[in-house]
């Protein structure tokens, strides 16, 4: 028989990737292997500067989790070791530092994640860190507002210039 100590650690543990699960906009996992202490401590670093946080969990316990969570579609990329980020704030930056240690680094291989409460494989995890950032999408849509506007002044003062001559 277990002991009570050890069964009350995991089921905290359970309780606490469950809760991560729940309030991350989002979370992304991945296989790490291969990297060795100085990548693993340098992409650490680039997560926690995201205010990402990232933990290696066992798998039993993470699928007992996404059970919890109602989750459980995330459960076939759970094999192997497994590294998750959590990201409260930002959905797309674990993804997009991730993908692109990954480009750097061949050892590291993105298997899917939760975004918004939404389970994506590991091509639509590259497709959102291929996305632009918050504050690029807001230029461009401020550029194509700005548009009509400054093609009508174009025009205004080009019919205006053909009055004078």
């Amino acid at each position: 028989m277990a002991n009570a100590k050890i069964i009350q650690g995991k089921e905290a543990a359970v309780a606490e990737i469950t809760t991560k699960l729940r309030e991350s906009s989002a979370t992304v996992v991945a296989d790490y292997r291969g990297l060795n202490v100085a990548q693993v401590t340098e992409l650490r670093k680039q997560l926690r500067e995201a205010n990402v946080e990232f933990q290696v969990l066992k798998n039993s316990l993470v699928r007992r989790a996404t059970a919890q969570a109602e989750l459980s579609e995330l459960d076939s990329v759970l094999a192997g070791p497994t590294a998750i980020a959590f990201s409260k704030d930002d959905a797309v930056a674990p993804a997009k530092i991730l993908a692109d240690f990954a480009k750097k680094n061949d050892a590291l291989k993105l298997k899917g994640g939760v975004v918004e409460g939404q389970v994506f494989d590991a091509d639509q995890i590259k497709a959102l860190a291929d996305l632009p950032s918050k504050e690029g999408l807001l230029s461009m849509l401020l550029s194509v507002l700005q548009a009509p506007m400054r093609n009508f002044a174009l025009a205004v003062k080009a019919v205006a210039e053909k009055q004078e001559a």
